[in-house]
């Protein structure tokens, strides 16, 4: 099993910028697939960015191409979201989750694909 928690929401204006980790306990962080999801209020939870378990391929949905990118630390447990250009559509708790079993190059947006998911940190933008 894995837990995790994400860090680094809060409050900007619109073209700022924030950096959102998620710290994942255990040993076993390199065999997760990793994906970013978010979810508004009223609307549906949607996939933002995800990352292989090797951190070679990426997702990124249409909406935070060129804005948003995904890394991975696999040898500090962590995964990150950089938000650069910020806009007040990207308002919404985000949350972090894991897949596993997962293959060394294949990353997945389904939300149902995820195992394991953490608590969320609200991100809001002002306009």
């Amino acid at each position: 099993q894995v837990q995790l928690v994400e860090s680094g929401g809060g409050l900007v204006q619109a073209g700022g910028s924030l950096r959102l980790s998620c710290a994942a306990s255990g040993r076993t962080f390199s065999q997760y697939a990793m994906g970013w999801f978010r979810q508004a209020p009223g609307k549906e939870r949607e996939c933002v960015a995800t990352i292989s378990r090797s951190a070679g391929r990426t997702y990124y949905a249409d909406s935070v191409k060129g804005r948003f990118t995904i890394s991975r630390d696999n040898a500090k447990n962590a995964m990150y979201l950089q938000m650069n250009s910020l806009k007040p559509e990207d308002t919404a708790v985000y949350y972090c989750a894991a897949a596993s079993r997962a293959l060394w190059d294949d990353t997945y947006s389904t939300g149902a694909r995820y195992n394991y998911w953490g608590q969320g940190t609200q991100v809001t933008v002002s306009s």
